[in-house]
């Protein structure tokens, strides 16, 4: 019995954790819980509820995707009950689909202090956490992953390449009570680490002392000239220009009106440019001079960098060029292993049908153009065909125009 109880006990740790928020855009109502911000007035996108070109199932893979080119999009809802990570981890997961082949635009996601106003919600309003990719051109292709930390906005020292395919995929951050974190992409860690080390969260530990200079004696030439290394006396007997041996004086050339005729210079082979004594170690060579350093006064060790004590809300604040990307199942919880069985439920099926659906349409699209291609190059061909026919009927219709002609001029001699 007690052996029992134990493993009840121990069952009941392992499932305590929470889920703060999910929403996986089912049906409609997802207008309901959602609010647009008014902040961009005009240049304010909307979202439509749709799966996309490809997916698993029609209805369960349904998201919320960006509808309209060059526009902003502003859209948050609050969290029914705030919460602290504070001892607990917080993993913050969605997938991101960019379907239309994204040129510029963002699709991260933002996390928010319990006192955001949806309504007014734009740039400048504070968040705790913003995660995802940022797509513009082929040079900025990165997951960001930006911490708010005593009012400043954090960004990560790393760089983590994100997805750029027309696929779903699965972006995951994991951030720990002892100050470590990961990123996962499609399940897979892609980066990890202290906070401490990737973001400037704190004042460097040591900083270089103020009083400390370079010794006036230190030597820190690794090669020396060779003292007894001399100059040869005929070194500098040839000049760096010499006159062009092959250079002749034009027979135009007159000395009164043109002047003195003088060749063309170029370089001297024989010249042997500036001498410079052999390299040799340098005997009082030292090494490389480094700056000694302090414990910086400035530093000051926080345990809790992790740590947000309000957490209310969940939003999107992008902007993008070409619209089209399709974000769903979205969570947030406190365990990993709550968003590992969330993605195996929703991502990992969609992403095979998914994929199976866009193979099938890529192959119909390479067939039918391979059609094209074909009806285009026999139609070229029967251009060509009928060109040659056209030519070779000119001679003959000539020749019959001849004899008409011939009878005709015969009968006017007449």
């Amino acid at each position: 019995m007690e052996k029992v109880a134990l493993i009840l006990l121990g069952l009941a740790a392992l499932c305590h954790c929470e889920i703060h928020f999910k929403e996986e855009f089912a049906d409609d109502t997802w207008e309901q819980r959602w609010v647009y911000s008014t902040n961009k007035g005009s240049d304010a996108g909307k979202f439509k509820l749709t799966a996309g070109k490809f997916y698993a199932d029609k209805i369960k893979d349904q998201g919320i995707k960006t509808s309209q080119d060059a526009k902003f999009y502003q859209l948050s809802t609050k969290i029914e009950k705030p919460f602290s990570n504070k001892g607990k981890s917080l993993v913050l997961q969605y997938t991101v689909k960019h379907e239309q082949g994204i040129d510029c635009g963002g699709g991260y996601i933002k996390l928010f202090p319990a006192d955001i106003d949806p309504a007014t919600m734009n740039g400048d309003t504070p968040y705790n956490v913003m995660f995802g990719p940022d797509i513009c051109g082929p040079g900025t292709k990165k997951v960001h992953v930006i911490f708010n930390y005593k009012g400043k906005n954090l960004l990560t020292k790393k760089d983590i390449r994100c997805k750029d395919d027309e696929l779903t995929h699965l972006y995951t951050l994991i951030l720990n009570s002892d100050n470590t974190y990961e990123v996962q992409i499609d399940g897979s860690k892609v980066e990890s680490g202290k906070l401490e080390d990737d973001w400037d969260f704190l004042a460097p530990k040591t900083i270089k002392d103020p009083e400390a200079t370079k010794p006036s004696d230190w030597d820190d030439r690794a090669k020396i000239d060779d003292p007894d290394d001399k100059k040869p006396e005929d070194w500098d007997n040839e000049p760096e220009l010499i006159p062009d041996p092959e250079a002749k004086k034009p027979e135009d050339w007159d000395d009164e009106e043109d002047g003195d005729w003088e060749p063309a210079m170029i370089n001297n082979p024989k010249h042997k440019g500036e001498w410079k004594a052999k390299q040799i170690d340098n005997p009082a060579y030292k090494g490389e001079w480094v700056h000694p350093e302090i414990p910086n006064p400035e530093y000051v060790e926080d345990a809790n960098l992790y740590l947000y004590e309000s957490t209310g809300a969940v939003g999107f604040e992008i902007w993008q060029v070409k619209a089209g990307t399709i974000f769903d199942n979205i969570l947030v919880t406190d365990n990993i292993e709550e968003a590992k069985a969330h993605a195996k439920e929703t991502f990992e099926v969609t992403k095979e049908g998914e994929k199976k659906m866009k193979d099938e349409a890529d192959e119909k699209e390479r067939k039918e153009e391979e059609e094209r291609e074909k009806k285009r190059k026999e139609e070229e061909k029967d251009k060509k065909d009928d060109d040659k026919d056209d030519k070779e009927e000119e001679p003959e219709e000539e020749e019959e125009e001849e004899e008409k002609e011939e009878p005709a001029a015969a009968k006017d001699e007449l």
